[in-house]
């Protein structure tokens, strides 16, 4: 394979399904029983705001509420095999692949979804570039074993070379995307979502000798991979377990945002945070408001590294860390790339040598809205750490090394919303 220049394995293969859907005519709206992947549903009050939504929304499966684990699992399984009976959701007749669209006033998004075979990292052909959290991938793998169902996709960026002429998988796509769809609604985030079934077996022939050119890169879904990875272990192949659902988008022509998932430190007030820093970093207080903090912090980090810190009032720029102090606290044994990240910074030199806070839920949470985090900090006395995104290639170029980011360091979107298409085990 040319992609990475080294692989001589097969690239992606991605099979038709049948899709599991939502019957319109059974829910409220298609709107109302989707929901965020459930890593990004803010709990309690998300969780709570979905589950009044629609007595059928998907939350009900991906973050089913009960009293221990056990009895979580058995009620996300009761609960689909009861809306399958219903018919509440339904399989569709034939397997597909599908095409998906989101859209919203800045950005348009395209891609497949479909079963793709599953595959190790030092395969070469689908690159992740996080460390997961072993409970987390347990906790998946528990409801994925109750539900025999893949109930959200992942989402892969994989990159065509010809950005100008549509092509293969892209030509089928663009091709779709003139069709009558299959569902379309807006959520209340604001995307309009469409999704079309393709089961010409031309077309499919088309899109799958496409992506055997292909290798792709995990950008969002590292816990579900690795759990999908699990359980194939756990059943002798071949079998359905061999495949996970994945929504695969061409970043060559439909880019992704890239945005920073920030840290909120429950315990640190700020102005402990910044005593802690004595002559380390260089600190400056900037102007607000919040976008015009984020400015100053995008200036200061095409130089280097750089962080806002904010939850007393006033936004606090560092920067310019101490050259003996980061070759003091980063693993020298890495690459370039990675020692000179912002995520690797904050973990390393900050949290673990800095501040010395551990990273575990009581002492650091993990948001993605910037606002959110700063709101949340002015009102529960801790620090918010605002990030500034890295850019895509510099993550596809260390998930190539091989390299894996300190987690959460960042946030691709948008995001698939869960809950248009399942891919259950049975059919």
């Amino acid at each position: 394979m040319n992609t990475a220049g080294h692989m001589d394995t097969a690239g992606l293969d991605l099979i038709p399904f049948r899709g599991v859907r939502y019957v319109p005519e059974q829910v409220g709206s298609l709107a109302a029983v989707t929901s965020p992947p459930y890593d990004v549903v803010v709990r309690p009050d998300g969780l709570l705001h979905l589950e009044s939504a629609d007595p059928h929304n998907i939350v009900r499966l991906i973050l089913p509420q009960a009293t221990t684990p056990a009895a979580r699992n058995q009620q996300a399984a009761d609960t689909l095999r009861t809306w399958l009976s219903e018919g509440i959701l339904a399989p569709d007749d034939k397997p597909s692949l599908y095409v998906y669209e989101q859209q919203d006033s800045e950005i348009l998004q395209r891609g497949l979804i479909g079963a793709l075979r599953l595959s190790e990292a030092h395969d070469g052909i689908v690159l992740p570039h996080e460390g997961v959290m072993p409970h987390v991938v347990e906790d998946r793998a528990a409801l994925m074993r109750a539900t025999a169902a893949n109930l959200e996709p992942l989402l892969l960026t994989y990159r065509t070379d010809n950005e100008a002429e549509a092509t293969g998988a892209t030509a089928v796509i663009e091709r779709t995307a003139e069709r009558e769809p299959l569902l379309s609604t807006t959520t209340e985030d604001g995307f309009h979502h469409r999704l079309w079934s393709v089961t010409d077996p031309a077309e499919i022939a088309e899109i799958q000798s496409d992506l055997a050119a292909h290798q792709a890169l995990i950008a969002d879904g590292h816990h579900r991979w690795a759990t999908n990875l699990r359980l194939r272990a756990e059943h002798p192949s071949p079998s359905a377990w061999d495949y996970g659902l994945v929504l695969l988008v061409d970043t060559a022509r439909y880019p992704l945002r890239v945005r920073a998932i920030h840290r909120y430190l429950h315990r640190l007030p700020v102005s402990d945070a910044l005593a802690a820093l004595g002559d380390s970093f260089r600190v400056r207080t900037v102007e607000g408001p919040l976008d015009q903090a984020l400015d100053a912090l995008a200036e200061a980090a095409a130089k280097g590294n750089a962080f806002v810190l904010a939850g007393d009032g006033a936004f606090h720029l560092i920067d310019h860390p101490a050259p003996d102090l980061l070759a003091e606290t980063i693993p020298g044994d890495r690459p370039e790339a990675w020692r000179t990240l912002d995520a690797t910074v904050l973990h390393a030199t900050l949290l673990d040598h800095v501040w010395r806070i551990p990273d575990a839920p009581e002492h650091i949470a993990y948001i993605h809205d910037t606002a959110a985090t700063v709101e949340k900090a002015e009102r529960d006395g801790g620090t918010a750490v605002l990030m500034h995104p890295v850019r895509e290639e510099v993550v596809r170029d260390l998930a190539r090394q091989g390299v894996t980011m300190p987690r959460k360091s960042t946030s691709f979107g948008p995001k698939p919303a869960t809950g248009l298409v399942l891919r259950a085990l049975a059919f």
